[in-house]
């Protein structure tokens, strides 16, 4: 994996992108350090940050549990567990509770016995939609542990 730090500009530039996307505030960042995965993918790595980049799309990382803790998130029972954490989308049934999200918004999805963050997706639905739904798809799945990213992550120099 090629990992070099990024200008002030691209530092710049790359932390408006993640808060325009995310809508909230980061912690002033000198410096980042971008750690390439392959062509479409990369981890951004800060002073106690880190993110994912796949394409144009930002990514807070599974390990940022105080970035995490912004985000809306769906609780999911027990039996979802295995099918999250092997890349699987989120289905509506395996939903135990959430908070309120928007149609494409970015939401972590927790388990429901220890609150651990499990995934992060996109918001298929609205909260709003979802509720009124018994069955289909609610989250795309675009990072969960032991992904490439989680493994790529345990490669970089801390």
């Amino acid at each position: 994996m090629k990992s070099h730090p990024l200008s002030k500009s691209d530092t710049t530039d790359i932390l408006e992108a993640i808060t325009s996307q995310w809508k909230i505030d980061l912690p002033k960042l000198k410096t980042l350090i971008k750690h390439e995965i392959d062509e479409e993918a990369s981890i951004i790595t800060g002073d106690g940050f880190m993110a994912i980049k796949i394409g144009e799309t930002y990514l807070p990382f599974l390990s940022e549990t105080g970035l995490l803790e912004r985000f809306p998130k769906v609780m999911v029972d027990a039996g979802a567990i295995k099918f999250v954490c092997n890349g699987a989308n989120v289905m509506r049934p395996g939903i135990k509770n959430h908070t309120d999200f928007q149609k494409d918004q970015l939401v972590c999805v927790v388990e429901e016995t220890h609150n651990k963050f499990l995934a992060i997706g996109k918001s298929l639905v609205s909260s709003d939609e979802m509720s009124n739904i018994t069955k289909g798809e609610v989250i795309k799945n675009l990072h969960y542990i032991s992904d490439k990213y989680w493994e790529s992550a345990k490669t970089i120099k801390k």
